[in-house]
């Protein structure tokens, strides 16, 4: 079941992304560059709805078995619908962010919030950070979507690596994030540099979105750690949650669009396929640590401490190289 599902997966998320590129050239759906963009040809974009189809269908075989495949089917959907909106023509920041609380709040309310130690408190505390966790998770998923297969290539390694570790825990979860990490795998195929089409805010935000749900599930169901989940993530968590911190403190407009984010000044440099090579060979690298903690029965504290201390100091040493008046990403 487990092979048909991937295969499967793969196959629709590679077809779809081929048929999402002929749709955007014939409608104009493209990313035109500009000086804020990290690309500099006109590029198709809405690549991920093969990925959010591929999911979704995984999510809805495991309706049944729980109530996570009705979040990350209803949920994510939510969130992936206003992303392909949005990539058609721009929507406000207030109403993706609302139709993105609100399919979080659904989310936490099916599979229940997290008492994780990494997210103490009251009750009610609990419940908000558990839905800001998972918006957060799928908006700074979108910030991170600036290069060519950079998004694509932490889903492939990050979900693929969690999948081995539900299959045995969390079946169910096991599916879902084997789903995510073919259909991400499928799409990388069109993605890499130079990219024939963008995943665009329909793949970046449900990727974000199922991230966030499938971390809180297995914490609820003390299958797979939350700190796991955030080791796994941890080089779109640190760049993305320091960048903004460094932002906010500057009196920068934070919301607006930058071209700021470590990857980004590291792509200036150098090049997309260097840049995302070299995330894939250390998200292989926290993928293994995650993996032999969780069979070692190690505790994930210390793991966690020192991959988010090496992270930030890679960070702090990449992103003096950047211009305050950085501007935007591709996404």
């Amino acid at each position: 079941m487990t092979a048909v599902l991937v295969i499967s997966a793969a196959l629709v998320s590679y077809m779809l992304a081929g048929l999402a590129r002929w749709v955007a050239v014939r409608y104009g759906i493209i990313d035109q560059p500009n000086q804020r963009s990290s690309h500099r040809v006109p590029t198709p974009r809405g690549g991920g709805i093969g990925i959010v189809i591929a999911v979704l269908a995984a999510a809805a075989l495991q309706v049944s078995h729980g109530r996570v495949g009705l979040a990350v089917l209803v949920g994510g959907g939510a969130v992936a619908a206003i992303g392909w909106v949005d990539d058609v023509r721009t929507l406000s920041a207030r109403l993706r962010f609302g139709i993105q609380s609100a399919a979080a709040l659904f989310a936490v309310a099916l599979v229940g919030p997290t008492a994780s130690a990494a997210f103490p408190g009251s009750t009610a505390l609990v419940w908000v950070v558990s839905v800001i966790f998972i918006v957060w998770m799928t908006n700074l998923y979108n910030f991170m979507d600036g290069i060519d297969g950079l998004a694509a290539t932490e889903a492939f390694i990050a979900f693929g690596a969690a999948a081995l570790l539900l299959y045995e825990r969390a079946p169910q979860l096991g599916m879902v994030a084997a789903a995510a990490s073919a259909s991400s795998g499928a799409f990388l195929l069109w993605n890499w540099s130079p990219a024939r089409i963008f995943m665009g805010d329909v793949g970046s935000g449900f990727l974000g979105f199922v991230f966030g749900v499938l971390a809180l599930a297995s914490e609820v169901q003390k299958a797979v750690p939350i700190e796991a989940w955030i080791v796994l993530l941890a080089v779109f968590i640190v760049d993305a949650t320091a960048t903004l911190i460094r932002r906010v403190l500057q009196g920068e407009r934070w919301y607006s669009a930058h071209r700021t984010h470590a990857y980004q000044v590291a792509a200036q440099a150098s090049d997309h396929a260097r840049v995302t090579t070299a995330v894939a060979l250390i998200n292989l690298l926290l993928a293994g640590v995650v993996l032999y903690c969780a069979r070692s029965g190690i505790d994930m504290g210390l793991p966690l401490a020192g991959t988010v201390t090496a992270l930030l100091l890679v960070w702090h040493r990449i992103v003096r190289r950047s211009q305050p008046s950085g501007l935007s990403d591709q996404g």
